[in-house]
């Protein structure tokens, strides 16, 4: 029986699996195997820190969904997610972390034993997830080699793109991690100063992500926080040391508030002290190149079409930004809270829907220095919101 508090209705799991399926059958998928842990929480609710070691949803284009995963995560695992026990199957403890055997070796014999696989004049192809952080080579060779009834293909992130849009009930999750989000964004202003080690600015950060609001919670990040501080600003994804900051230095902060695994990240610039001229006019141009990016959003828009008005904007300060504006957001796990779907860039041409949801990331990484300006943003029936309400400026201290 499931014990844990469940986010969604029973309604919208249903609909979530629909529309997989129908994904399924439009690439001629007989069965998916679903290992990146933000799609089994997407379709059954498993929430833990277990996917360390091999697990996997097995979803068939019809019949019951089969969660696998190491004995001792199994055991628990109808206290986050709805799955009923007979649909949850633990491996053996002997199976983990052993030279010359994977757990889906044992995986495939219970599939066989469960009546999973259709003979070979029947099976089809079977969707696997090629680009999860969390599908090895060796978990590849173990269904190869196990099941040569099948005919294993990239599903191309089928459960990743049914997540692209989100429910009413999801936005509401990522409006409240919005709001953690900004604790940690205030924490990360406030304790910033001269003299200040950067660990303990981290410490405030994360105390505040955990802390959350008084109303709820904040969860673990999919991200740490990241602050890449003077000539080291040119570099996008630095975390922290032991030093302390110094005078007329900036510092870049790229931090989420995540709740109920939904993510809401954010990033600004302060700077200690005076800016340096340079800093100064390439964040005028990045906060107009974000704002006018903002206007452009709404339902129906390219996202090529968004990509274009940022680029425009800094062409106008002779300015260029060679990598994506944007990503697609929502559950993250360890280690990224990107949706590996849509990219806001000049080459994709995914069409902006209601609901859709980006973190819009302007990012300017010169020499010696940068400057980064960041919103979490929901594609409105009308227009744009904004899950935070930072101001779009470089902030001094």
């Amino acid at each position: 029986m499931y014990l844990g508090a469940q986010l969604f209705t029973d309604s919208e799991y249903e609909q979530r699996l629909t529309r997989v399926r129908e994904l399924m059958d439009r690439q001629g998928l007989s069965a998916i195997i679903v290992t990146d842990p933000a799609n089994i929480f997407y379709l059954i609710g498993y929430n833990a820190w277990s996917f360390y070691t091999p697990q996997m949803l097995f979803v068939p284009i019809e019949g019951e969904m089969v969660f696998f995963a190491r004995e001792m995560d199994a055991h628990g695992a109808h206290r986050t997610s709805w799955l009923p026990e007979d649909q949850i199957v633990g491996y053996p403890e002997s199976y983990v972390h052993r030279p010359h055997v994977h757990a889906f070796d044992w995986v495939a014999w219970a599939l066989r034993q469960r009546h999973q696989i259709a003979p070979a004049s029947r099976a089809g192809s079977v969707g696997l997830e090629m680009d999860s952080h969390f599908f090895s080579p060796k978990a590849y060779r173990a269904l190869y080699n196990a099941i040569p009834e099948w005919k294993l293909v990239d599903n191309f992130e089928l459960v990743n793109w049914v997540r692209s849009v989100k429910s009413d009930a999801e936005i509401q999750l990522m409006r409240q991690a919005g709001m953690v989000c900004s604790e940690a964004m205030r924490a990360a202003i406030e304790t910033i100063d001269v003299g200040v080690r950067q660990c303990d600015a981290a410490a405030a950060i994360s105390q505040a992500q955990i802390t959350g609001t008084s109303d709820f919670g904040g969860d673990y990040p999919a991200i740490v926080p990241m602050m890449p501080t003077g000539a080291a600003a040119d570099t996008p994804h630095l975390t922290w040391h032991q030093g302390t900051f110094t005078d007329d230095e900036a510092v870049v902060i790229e931090l989420t508030g995540a709740h109920n695994r939904y993510h809401c990240p954010l990033a600004r610039t302060v700077s200690l002290g005076t800016p340096s001229k340079d800093l100064d006019y390439v964040a005028n141009a990045t906060a107009e190149g974000l704002n006018n990016v903002l206007e452009a959003i709404r339902p129906g828009v390219a996202t090529r079409e968004l990509a274009s008005t940022w680029n425009w904007t800094l062409a106008k300060y002779g300015l260029e930004k060679p990598s994506r504006l944007g990503y697609s957001i929502g559950i993250g796990y360890p280690p990224d809270w990107g949706e590996r779907t849509i990219s806001i860039r000049t080459e994709d041409e995914t069409i902006l829907e209601t609901n859709m949801t980006f973190h819009i990331v302007c990012g300017m990484w010169m020499d010696d220095y940068g400057f980064e300006l960041s919103e979490s943003v929901r594609v409105s029936p009308t227009g744009v919101e904004t899950f935070t309400s930072f101001p779009r400026e470089l902030i001094r201290k």
